[in-house]
């Protein structure tokens, strides 16, 4: 299939089209991801079958006999040796591959600090949960995990509502966007919907990235919308409009709600399955440890419900493209077509999309429509 966009777009490599770097980005980040794969699976698999579980769990408890503080140390162990080895990859990803493509503006600082902050951030709010829930487990026993749903769902929700204010600053830089023809124009779509939409912040994704996106985040008076400065640079202003009119779709149209429902719906079911496998104390020494205990039981069953997760996975990804197409529609209704046509067409070029993707590959793994799609259905 000839994409007619693309077909004369000339890029930085000399004799190669858009069209035909699209592909090359698309077999390199093929060959990565399964060298990837296969890495991880034979070390954890080796892993598994050396006795490292067993190993790890009783570091830990040569550290400290609490259940608390054993899982902590358990899963700080196997945390710590996980990210040494995905760190060569997610350098060679960042620094090779996208930078191969001309996608790439992390500053070797930048990418050691994230990771610096992420392994923090992570120890502090998954360190908490953990902890709370072995807790619950200790006061409530197979019952814990109705508190633990609780909790998930209140953190879930006030996620949602200060992402941008709380967990954004302290990777990104916001700034609210200046006044000027671009925020006259969105105030007076937004208006125009009755929308009320008084935070409009520019990110600056350029420090990391070329690649463009914008979203919306929070509730109530907590409602604001993020552009990339990526975004405004790559977009006419009438494009910009028309993605921000996508986004406000997903708000109408309740896509939102629908998704943070769904999250703690299956959050919850997912809670009650491991009740029931950790009320059998066998099933935690699968993984080789010598006595069952909460952590080697939540480690266990995450293992085993990797393939229930692929299945919910492919359930929320089929809604997900279906509200896609939904939020195009509300853009074209409301606003205009053919400004968001031609959005999807610069944002698909400059971010070397797959365009070709097989359709069962896309059942399985994209949370979007193919861009192809997508324009054939807002041009019909």
């Amino acid at each position: 299939m000839t994409i007619p966009f693309l077909r004369n777009s000339v890029m930085s490599i000399p004799g190669m089209n858009t069209l035909d770097r699209s592909n090359t980005k698309k077999k390199s980040n093929y060959r990565f991801s399964v060298l990837q794969a296969i890495v991880s699976i034979t070390a954890t698999l080796l892993f598994f079958f050396l006795g490292g579980f067993e190993w790890a769990d009783q570091w830990a408890l040569g550290i400290s006999d609490h259940p608390v503080w054993r899982a902590l140390l358990f899963f700080a162990l196997l945390g710590g040796l996980s990210s040494i080895m995905n760190l060569p990859f997610s350098w060679y990803h960042t620094f090779v591959i996208e930078e191969r493509f001309g996608f790439n503006k992390t500053t070797r600082t930048t990418f050691i600090t994230d990771k610096i902050k992420g392994a923090v951030l992570g120890a502090v709010l998954g360190g908490g949960v953990l902890a709370l829930f072995i807790l619950f487990y200790q006061k409530a026993g197979t019952s814990f995990w109705i508190y633990a749903w609780i909790l998930v769902t209140l953190l879930s929700i006030f996620t949602n509502m200060f992402y941008s204010r709380l967990i954004v600053p302290l990777f990104n830089k916001q700034t609210p966007l200046e006044q000027g023809s671009l925020r006259d124009k969105i105030e007076a779509y937004a208006s125009g919907e009755g929308f009320s939409l008084n935070k409009i912040f520019m990110i600056d994704g350029s420090k990391r990235s070329t690649k463009a996106n914008a979203y919306f985040s929070g509730f109530g008076k907590e409602k604001r919308v993020t552009l990339y400065d990526t975004l405004i640079n790559d977009l006419e202003e009438e494009e910009i409009v028309a993605v921000l009119a996508h986004e406000v779709g997903h708000y109408k149209k309740n896509h939102i709600l629908f998704n943070l429902l769904a999250s703690v719906l299956i959050t919850g079911a997912t809670l009650y399955l491991l009740s029931l496998f950790l009320s059998i104390p066998a099933l935690s020494m699968g993984i080789g440890v010598s006595e069952p205990s909460f952590h080697a039981g939540l480690l266990a069953f995450g293992l085993l419900y990797s393939p229930i997760s692929e299945i919910t996975g492919m359930g929320m990804n089929w809604f997900s493209r279906k509200f896609e197409y939904q939020a195009d529609a509300f853009a074209k209704s409301t606003f205009k077509a053919a400004p968001l046509v031609s959005a999807l067409k610069k944002l698909s070029k400059n971010s070397l999309s797959n365009l070709t993707p097989h359709p069962a590959y896309v059942f399985v793994h994209y949370s979007h429509p193919r861009i192809y799609d997508r324009i054939k259905a807002l041009q019909a």
